[in-house]
């Protein structure tokens, strides 16, 4: 552990900021070589710090928000809005309005809308918008939706018709023209599979529609900057391969919106151990991070982490515990690992991924987060303490 690191005050969290340069690069080469014709958009959502939004922004990639204040971030760290790809069902009407005068890509999600689209036609130019496609992935691929038989919830249905309906009611609009289609899906596996079933429903969605296709936005939920999973390349070619029988990619662009996949590997969380006390015949180990830092929604089954101590002697069974009041707060049994002692460190690896958006303010607030770049080791948010806590509250 670098000597500077270890002069920090935990807890805090790391971006490796070559790493994520490379995921970055690596995602934009397997598109150029699969395909050529591209955008990448950013998920705001998954982490959303000004830093990395920044980052990515620099780095080429567009903004992919799916409500106001997500859109007005983007605006307010200087993304050109024609480069703001605005989805999901949570857009307001005035934010909606915005995006259309500003030739942003809008991807609609709700009749609402719909409705909102015939309004601005009365007193606007031509309008290209872009339409959320809900098609059973399940039964295409059985038990790897995130739903399975309760269905996403997220655009029209292509089963019921609902799509086919959208679209004409779309197409009836003057001024109005559909240029292209989303088909994210929520998954389990993130399988090769999943992304080839939805790039061959690409394919059918666009004979609904009037006029060629401008974009095909593939949505995101790749794994990435993990040697045992699918590469960006594999993905990329399962993809395009389906989409080049009925696309031309000289003319329609393919849209991926990556979040985990490019900022999930390069984070780290690193924490310290408190305290240590036996229970019975239990060794619990207390450390000053929760497993709501690294694990906010509570689902992780195993953690990639390194132990960071003096210790010679092997216990044959740690429970790592956090700082809150939870008795769920048990992060990972440690089974014949060297023993831990107040002031020895635990760093969890790969943890960019919806962490730092999901973290709650409970017990303590948020912990600061440091850029590393060639072994030097640069703020970019500052722990919270309590004045930040109450600077937008009255008593």
């Amino acid at each position: 552990m670098n000597s500077y690191l270890k002069e920090l005050k935990t807890p805090y969290f790391i971006i490796y900021k070559e790493k994520l340069k490379k995921n970055i690069d690596d995602f934009n080469n397997a598109l150029s070589d699969t395909w050529g014709n591209y955008i990448i958009g950013y998920s705001y959502k998954t982490n959303s710090l000004p830093w990395v939004l920044n980052f990515m922004k620099e780095n080429g990639c567009f903004a992919e928000v799916v409500s106001d204040d997500e859109y007005n971030l983007a605006v307010a760290l200087g993304n050109n809005e024609k480069r703001i790809i605005f989805n999901g069902p949570n857009k307001g009407r005035e934010i909606f309005h915005r995006a259309i005068m500003n030739k942003g890509i809008i991807n609609i999600d709700s009749w609402r809308e719909i409705n909102w689209l015939r309004e601005e036609a009365r007193s606007t130019d031509v309008i290209n918008i872009g339409i959320r496609v809900n098609f059973n992935l399940e039964e295409c691929c059985p038990n790897e939706s995130a739903m399975g038989s309760e269905v996403g919830r997220f655009g029209f249905s292509f089963e019921n018709g609902e799509l086919s309906k959208a679209i004409s009611d779309i197409e009836d609009i003057s001024r109005v023209k559909i240029v292209g289609i989303h088909l994210h899906c929520s998954t389990k596996t993130r399988s090769l599979k999943v992304y080839e079933e939805i790039a061959k429903k690409a394919c059918v969605i666009a004979k609904l529609i009037n006029n060629p296709l401008d974009y095909v936005d593939i949505g995101g939920g790749f794994f990435g900057g993990m040697p045992e999973k699918p590469s960006y390349y594999e993905y990329m070619k399962v993809i395009t391969d389906e989409l080049s029988k009925h696309f031309n990619r000289n003319t329609t662009k393919l849209i991926v919106e990556p979040g985990a996949s490019l900022i999930a590997s390069p984070i780290s969380f690193v924490c310290e151990v408190v305290d240590v006390k036996n229970v019975l015949d239990k060794r619990i180990v207390n450390i000053n991070g929760s497993r709501s830092n690294i694990d906010p929604l509570m689902r992780k089954k195993f953690y990639e982490y390194e132990l960071i101590t003096n210790m010679d002697k092997i216990d044959d069974e740690q429970i790592i515990c956090g700082y809150t009041c939870m008795e769920n707060d048990r992060i990972m049994k440690l089974t014949n690992e060297k023993e831990l002692t107040i002031g020895d460190k635990i760093i969890f690896n790969k943890v960019g991924s919806y962490t730092l958006c999901l973290s709650p303010l409970f017990i303590e607030y948020f912990p600061a987060v440091y850029v590393r770049e060639n072994n030097k080791y640069k703020c970019v948010r500052e722990r919270w303490g309590v004045n930040e806590y109450i600077n937008k509250c009255f008593i």
